[in-house]
């Protein structure tokens, strides 16, 4: 464990020292900031698979069919 200086808001501070008991606020600190990491590493990825999309090559039905038929006699 590390420790970090960090500045809350005060009504945050008031919400969090209210709800949440005196050895549990670390732990519920913790889990916010892994939930709040998560959702931001989810929106990097999506926002990465919408540049691939822009520049990747569209294809017609009928080209993944015969890609896929191709495929499929190899295997």
């Amino acid at each position: 464990m590390a420790k970090v200086n960090v500045t809350l808001d005060p009504d945050v501070r008031a919400e969090l020292y209210r709800l949440v008991p005196a050895r549990r606020r670390s732990r519920v600190v913790n889990e916010a900031l892994r939930r709040e990491l998560l959702r931001l590493k989810r929106e990097e990825a999506a926002a990465h698979l919408r540049r691939l999309r822009d520049t990747a090559a569209t294809l017609t039905a009928d080209e993944i069919i015969a890609a896929v038929r191709r495929a499929r006699r190899r295997a």
